[in-house]
């Protein structure tokens, strides 16, 4: 299939942007790639036949340069500080652009109130998408992805450990989905605006899964014991910190602390799993062992050693010795605007009556 049809991919290089990407050049689309910087994610895209456009997103000339000749766009905000800046600056070059139509990708716990600033952006950047009149647009609000629990990778694979605050191990409180499934969805709506605009989806795994459950499959595939600990907010806090800034960002770490809350609270649980990576991205949402599978052979790092292991116990004594980060303090040296009565995502009327009817069909 072909299509004179050109899309702008925002954050292209990114988790979903890249697979969203990749899919739409499959389909016979002109993508336009808008990338940080040239580096070996760049230079896939360029080669599987992506437009590559490196820029800065926050600028506005950059996006309107991006925007010149195109049709459509995947709206992928950074998770990062000034979220709303940047979807202010999207928005105005796509209405400038007389853009036919906007996949955004949005956030399942978005709402006005809520106590992370990240996601009052995101619900703010969903109003502003929708003002420009001649304009539809496509939401996808997956949860908690698949990808988070990743993070964690290196730990089960050398000390046989899967620790998160995500409460009790027994409680299924995620249905994760791929990065891939996510992107499934985001391409069918950029592929036919005319069916899915106005629409609303959120991309699930095909299983709500428990901490215990996602331990077993860790294991499954390192092909050793893994168990869960529900560990303290102070202690995810101290690996945070020890991570190496360019793979979690203190801002980041502030914001995921509310969202292991939401987490304990069931949100994540609510509507899952959802069946539209089958009905709108037309493939079986991929099993969370799968995707293990896939980022165990993509590392060969993670293959036991002794050596490993004594550097993975350092890492962890060395986490422990770490002062905890603080997220209020994080909130307060930023100058993040704070709320008086801030409201977790069950806790507004709103959002239960937009996102409890929204699992299988």
């Amino acid at each position: 299939m072909s299509t004179h049809t050109k899309v702008l991919v925002t954050s292209a290089a990114g988790k979903t942007g890249l697979p969203v990407t990749l899919q739409l050049l499959e389909k016979g689309f002109a993508v336009r790639a808008f990338v940080r910087r040239q580096d070996h994610r760049a230079q896939q895209l360029k080669e599987a036949g992506a437009e590559i456009f490196v820029g800065d997103q926050y600028a506005l000339t950059d996006m309107r340069a991006a925007m010149k000749g195109v049709q459509r766009a995947y709206q992928c905000a950074p998770t990062a500080p000034n979220g709303l800046h940047y979807n202010a600056v999207f928005t105005a070059a796509a209405f400038e652009a007389r853009l036919e139509h906007v996949v955004t990708l949005g956030q399942w716990l978005s709402t006005a109130d809520h106590p992370s600033l990240f996601t009052r952006e995101t619900y703010l950047g969903d109003i502003l998408i929708r003002m420009p009149g001649d304009m539809t647009v496509t939401s996808i609000i997956p949860g908690w992805f698949a990808d988070n629990y990743l993070m964690v990778l290196d730990m089960a694979a050398h000390l046989g450990l899967f620790a998160m605050p995500l409460g009790a191990g027994d409680v299924p409180g995620n249905a994760p989905p791929s990065n891939e499934d996510i992107a499934s969805v985001a391409v069918a709506a950029l592929g036919a605006p005319e069916a899915h605009a106005g629409k609303t989806y959120r991309p699930t795994g095909p299983a709500l899964l428990s901490p215990d459950q996602i331990a077993e499959a860790m294991g499954q595939v390192l092909g050793r014991r893994v168990k869960y600990r529900n560990i303290s907010e102070k202690m995810m806090m101290k690996a945070l910190r020890a991570m190496p800034p360019a793979n979690f960002s203190q801002a980041a770490a502030s914001q995921l602390a509310l969202y292991t809350e939401e987490y304990r609270r069931g949100t994540f649980a609510i509507s899952a799993p959802t069946d539209h990576v089958l009905r709108i991205g037309g493939r079986v949402p991929e099993p969370f062992v799968s995707i293990v599978k896939r980022r165990v052979a993509a590392r060969p790092d993670l293959q036991r050693s002794f050596p490993r292991r004594l550097s993975a116990m350092a890492g962890f004594a060395r986490m422990l010795l770490t002062p905890a980060l603080v997220p209020k303090e994080i909130e307060a040296q930023r100058d993040y605007v704070r709320l008086a009565a801030p409201a977790f995502s069950q806790d507004d009327a709103e959002w239960g009556a937009a996102h409890r009817h929204l699992g299988l069909s």
